[in-house]
């Protein structure tokens, strides 16, 4: 590879850096061709982008993007894969799942909206995060829970004025 093929590829990693606030850093080697193919498989159909890359031009990227990347720069020893996803739990969840299957692959860390996962034990973690939308549809759910609470009260006042009434003071 010439200084100008790794000039462009340390581009491409630190836009790539830029524009995904979910990263994961995983290790996937040892799998079988098979078995590589099912978990590229996985991830385009969780809508997760995988690839592999040179830990040293994956270094410089992180060193020239506007991001802190903390202690994941230390983790790049060995095969790297990233992987980018909307969703800030589904390579979490994704792991795990393929992990049944097997030992692979690892999660060597992640960098999750500016915080910082370094390490395999922390995939449990990662998985319980929850995402964006699932958080919006907690708060609805609890935003609407007392309206559901005083209109089933009313109802069950028997629409008439003096059960609703009752039912509105015992509220």
């Amino acid at each position: 590879m010439t200084r100008e093929e790794k000039a462009t590829v340390i581009q491409d990693l630190t836009a790539q850096l830029a524009e995904n606030t979910t990263i994961y850093l995983a290790d996937i080697s040892g799998l079988d061709a098979s078995t590589t193919s099912d978990l590229r498989r996985a991830c385009f159909k969780a809508n997760i982008k995988l690839s592999v890359v040179k830990n040293t031009l994956l270094s410089k990227a992180m060193e020239a993007s506007d991001k802190e990347f903390g202690e994941l720069p230390d983790v790049l020893i060995g095969n790297t894969s990233l992987m980018f996803s909307e969703t800030g739990n589904a390579p979490a969840k994704l792991i795990k799942t393929f992990r049944k299957k097997g030992n692979k692959p690892l999660l060597k860390g992640a960098f999750i909206e500016e915080a910082i996962f370094v390490g395999d034990d922390k995939l449990d973690t990662l998985v319980s995060i929850k995402s964006k939308e699932e958080m919006i549809g907690e708060i609805i759910g609890l935003l609407q829970s007392p309206a559901k609470n005083v209109i089933s009260g009313l109802k069950s006042g028997g629409g008439k004025l003096a059960g609703i009434l009752k039912t509105l003071s015992e509220k």
